[in-house]
């Protein structure tokens, strides 16, 4: 089940530069954990030690954030987009 997974530009030195790539898995955690062993290191910079997402990432599957679904264990049919967006604070 191939997805397509956005990359915000911090987070491309993992991916060498590439803005979208493709991802596999029937939920989130699968596709995650997915692009986490074909970018090693870029799953610890989205989920904390305790595996859950980050508090400052945001995640999208298809237009829904997921932490209004089932979080990681949010379906991603094959198709979709899942974007990862870091929050932006400042003043």
């Amino acid at each position: 089940m191939s997805v397509s997974v956005r990359i915000p530009t911090i987070l491309r030195t993992y991916t060498n530069g590439a803005a979208e790539v493709s991802g596999e898995g029937a939920t989130l955690r699968e596709v995650l954990e997915k692009l986490d062993a074909d970018y090693p290191g870029i799953g610890a910079r989205i989920l904390d030690e305790t595996g859950k997402i980050r508090r400052f990432v945001n995640v999208y599957v298809g237009e829904e954030d997921v932490r209004f679904a089932d979080n990681l264990d949010t379906a991603t049919p094959p198709g979709v987009q899942v974007s990862i967006i870091p929050a932006v604070a400042g003043g």
